[in-house]
């Protein structure tokens, strides 16, 4: 696969990425300079292969510089996100053992609530920080020379976004030099997606998470452009894919939501027809949403269910999806099986945990009775996700097993409730979780956003009418709470364990 040197070699002055927010332009060439100098600057500080160097940033073109510049150096690259609490930024920086963290000026007061004694290399971009050397002082008077000798090439040493406790690091080997062209992933994504030297890339999500990270780096891998924005934000969304005639782009379902609710003059101002393949992933989309955005951006939507832990892959068109509504697709990589808890296989229809066979190994950093609970004893592995497949071997998700509720000694799926609530079209957000109960251990309580931001009791008792429609009585919520927001990673994932925090 070709890489940014290949490409900087070629066009040098073409654009791998842009930042709209500040106006910055990355090119080529420049990239790829920049990159040897960091790589040569870190190397200059004695730092050894597969040492740990974090980046607390803002998405900026720095953050691909360094990212680039210290795997070309043979370090694991731990990109940390700028809203962790201070706790959970220490447990990252322990745990991936990092040895040089470089903090955007603009994060102060969180680097300032930071014991980084431990941290011998501290630099600062955008301005000063107390402790922190200049940026530029690690690259000044560095070759922009790829860095002398065979070292092999780092890899991004990713931890999961915290849904269900402190962050934990999915770490793999090396790449040796001699693979250094070679891709790091399957490359069924370039084909299905149909990513190119031509595609310019939309990524509207912060780049410290696993999806938007990797495809803004396959996207300049592959010669494309990757437009990059600070933040997500709905309408801006809409004028950048127009202004920059964007091809290719990456959502999560609570994005869909938020375009959806823009006003239809701002929907229908901006021209879209370059846009040809919008790919969304991290949460299940309610299906009503999903359908609204086909209706809108057409057959261009693709869906896919991974985690960074990069075991397997399942895609779905839109076409297959309004064939089969709710799935997330068969794999294009490793082989999808559904397990009970006894290990046994359970036919097409029945809920179990989803296991994928013949994946990349990988290892959680300094955990080693989790990784073993991600095997089995013939080698699959799961991320602890329940769901099940139907006669033709497509998936369907129904929960991760932590979020299951057993009531009454029924298994919940509080999936199949919020895809209930979801179809009623004055709600925005659903999510249900379990509530002690005297009588049954568990019940489902729901709560819910209102489309229009008021809840009442008349849409209460409609909400309350259909799921007792729609489920069984285990299932059925006893109330239904409104709330202004649901707590959700900047991934888009819900975060479940706080709203049970609210209740315990």
């Amino acid at each position: 696969m070709p890489q940014l040197a290949q490409w900087a070699a070629s066009w040098p002055e073409k654009i791998a990425a842009v930042f709209p927010d500040s106006g910055a332009v990355l090119r080529f060439g420049a990239l790829d300079a920049r990159a040897n100098q960091v790589a040569n600057g870190l190397l200059a500080l004695g730092l050894a292969p597969g040492q740990a160097v974090a980046l607390l940033l803002e998405n900026s073109p720095d953050f691909l510089v360094l990212t680039y510049g210290a795997k070309r150096a043979g370090l694991m690259v731990t990109p940390l996100s700028i809203h962790l609490r201070p706790n959970e930024v220490l447990h990252v920086l322990r745990d991936s053992g990092a040895v040089a963290l470089v903090a955007d000026a603009s994060l102060g007061a969180l680097v300032a609530k930071l014991d980084l004694a431990a941290i011998p290399h501290r630099f600062a971009t955008g301005g000063e920080l107390p402790g922190f050397a200049s940026l530029t002082e690690l690259m000044v008077g560095q070759s922009s020379a790829w860095p002398a000798g065979e070292l092999p090439i780092g890899r991004e040493f990713l931890y999961s976004s915290g849904t269900t406790g402190l962050p934990k690091g999915i770490r793999r080997p090396l790449i040796a030099y001699a693979d250094r062209l070679a891709p790091e992933f399957d490359m069924s994504w370039q084909q299905l997606y149909g990513f190119d030297e031509k595609t310019i890339y939309l990524s509207p999500a912060p780049l410290y998470h696993a999806a938007p990270n990797r495809y803004v780096q396959r996207t300049i891998n592959l010669g494309g452009t990757a437009i990059i924005l600070r933040k997500f934000d709905a309408a801006r969304c809409l004028a950048v894919m127009a202004e920059y005639g964007v091809t290719h782009s990456q959502w999560v379902p609570t994005m869909f939501v938020r375009l959806l609710a823009l006003p239809p003059e701002i929907r229908a101002a901006h021209d879209l027809s370059h846009h040809r393949c919008a790919i969304h992933a991290a949460a299940p989309c309610p299906a009503p949403v999903k359908r609204a955005m086909l209706d809108w951006w057409g057959p261009i939507i693709w869906e896919y269910y991974a985690g960074s832990e990069g075991i397997g892959t399942c895609v779905i068109d839109s076409a297959t999806w309004l064939r089969k509504p709710g799935s997330v697709g068969r794999p294009v990589y490793g082989r999808v099986h559904i397990l009970d808890d006894g290990g046994k296989s359970l036919p097409a229809g029945e809920i179990g945990r989803i296991w994928f066979e013949g994946g990349a190994r990988f290892a959680y950093h300094n955990d080693p009775i989790k990784t073993a609970e991600a095997y089995n004893d013939r080698g699959w592995a799961t991320l602890h996700d329940l769901g099940w497949l139907d006669e033709d071997g497509f998936l369907f998700l129904s929960d991760r097993r932590a979020d299951l509720i057993l009531s009454g000694g029924v298994n919940v799926y509080p999936a199949e409730i919020e895809a209930v609530l979801m179809a009623h079209p004055r709600v925005s957000e659903a999510a249900v979780i379990g509530v002690k109960d005297a009588e049954f251990g568990e019940r489902p309580r729901a709560l819910v956003v209102a489309r229009d931001g008021a809840g009442d009791g008349a849409l209460a008792e409609e909400l309350l009418a259909l799921c007792r429609a729609e489920l069984a009585g285990p299932k059925q919520p006893r109330a239904i709470e409104f709330v202004a927001e649901l707590p959700r990673s900047e991934a888009g994932k819900l975060l479940r364990r706080v709203l049970k925090e609210r209740y315990l």
